[in-house]
């Protein structure tokens, strides 16, 4: 694929992307302004690609998936765990709008200032990203809507539950498989698994 209307058109196509303020998202936030500059040739390929430090920008398609369950609203406060390039952090940011929030965080410091810089591409006033807390998540932030997590972890941790609002989602990689957790009081929530994804171990 040549453009990023061919990437967003095929990922219509084959019901990757069917909400439609998702799919205005996608459109407007170029997938090659978030990827290194040696691979910009392959911005608009539907597969992971790598920008250092052991990290990723995501696979189209898992980054459409993911969103379609975390499924932002207008007005929302929103926190990305390991923001990475920030193409995922500018989505949300986008969907959101000017009476929302997203917070991006990274660990990795390098890759912090990589998305800061990326976000900068975009004149958005509602979103920011910035070096990780030593505790999963941004405390400090809580509590939020929704909650988005690049990387895969072992066991679903209860600090970033607790970090999510009641009646919030978290959408989080667990081992190959994609969780959707919906937390549906203070001390109860529920969960759908959707197998068969791969993702970067989130560093800690």
């Amino acid at each position: 694929m040549q453009s990023n209307n061919e990437l967003v058109d095929e990922l219509v196509r084959r019901g990757a992307l069917t909400t439609p303020t998702i799919i205005v998202a996608f459109q407007a936030v170029d997938r090659k302004y978030f990827v290194p500059s040696g691979i910009s040739s392959l911005a608009y390929e539907d597969h992971p690609l790598d920008i250092g430090y052991k990290a990723t920008i995501s696979q189209p398609t898992t980054v459409a998936f993911m969103l379609e369950k975390l499924a932002p609203k207008a007005g929302e406060k929103i926190l990305d765990i390991g923001s990475g390039s920030g193409w995922t952090t500018a989505l949300l940011a986008y969907i959101v709008g000017a009476t929302g929030t997203v917070q991006g965080v990274e660990i990795v410091p390098e890759l912090t200032e990589l998305g800061i810089n990326n976000l900068k591409k975009y004149p958005f006033r509602n979103a920011e990203i910035m070096q990780a807390e030593k505790r999963l998540g941004l405390e400090s932030k809580a509590p939020f809507d929704k909650i988005l997590v690049s990387a895969s972890i072992e066991q679903l941790p209860e600090e970033i539950i607790i970090q999510l609002a009641v009646g919030g989602i978290l959408v989080i990689p667990i081992r190959e498989a994609i969780w959707q957790v919906h937390k549906t009081s203070a001390t109860q929530h529920s969960i759908h698994k959707y197998p068969g994804f791969v993702f970067v171990p989130l560093q800690r």
